[in-house]
């Protein structure tokens, strides 16, 4: 009688182990597919691809100035903000060009540097903040198109090779995790019925 409970208990601990791991291996799977059509078309679709360093030239702040649309649509989120503009020397071609936050802040507003959320509090002290960090650093890192098919330089791209791997690397933990718990329950069902049958 003790030995039947032995076994059922057995039974329903490997069939939990099977679920977990199943579970695990499918929500990476999901995982993988969520980053595959979000993250990393940003990533292959950006041409900013090769750093350097640019000497700041020239930062000012304009007017406020309203986020326009490239498709020239409306959209709730536009609003007035002060226009900070940064001007660099690429050192790669000494051209005078004009310096973005990130690829986004191009998309978004061609005319400023960087483009402040909505939902950001006390803009103009931030966006006066960044100015004089710009203005007391005569070099920053920046990124630049090698093809020559963007003559513009951003300061950060949005998902850098590093940060592409760290994306990926938590569904590979969980799906490695996975297939351990299967492979080890598969192995202790081996075993057990080895066990049995000898």
């Amino acid at each position: 009688m003790l030995g039947k409970k032995l076994v059922t208990a057995q039974k329903r601990g490997e069939t939990r182990a099977l679920c977990l791991g199943l579970g695990m291996v499918v929500c990476s799977m999901m995982m993988y597919f969520f980053i595959g059509i979000t993250i990393v078309p940003f990533y292959t679709k950006s041409v900013w691809t090769t750093e350097t360093v640019c000497k700041v030239l020239k930062v000012s702040i304009k007017d406020q100035d309203p986020c326009p649309n490239s498709d020239g649509s409306e959209d709730e989120d536009i609003f007035p903000y002060p226009c900070l503009q940064v001007r660099v020397n690429l050192t790669a071609s000494g051209q005078e060009v004009m310096l973005y936050a990130t690829e986004d802040t191009l998309e978004r507003n061609p005319k400023c540097s960087y483009v402040p959320e909505k939902s950001e509090k006390e803009v103009k002290a931030k966006i006066e903040k960044i100015a004089s960090n710009f203005k007391n650093h005569q070099s920053v890192p920046c990124y630049y198109n090698p093809g020559g098919t963007q003559t513009n330089v951003i300061h950060s791209r949005l998902y850098p090779p590093k940060g592409l791997l760290f994306v990926f690397l938590w569904p590979t933990l969980m799906f490695t995790g996975g297939c351990l718990i299967i492979f080890l329950v598969k192995i202790s069902q081996y075993v057990s019925v080895l066990s049995a049958w000898q």
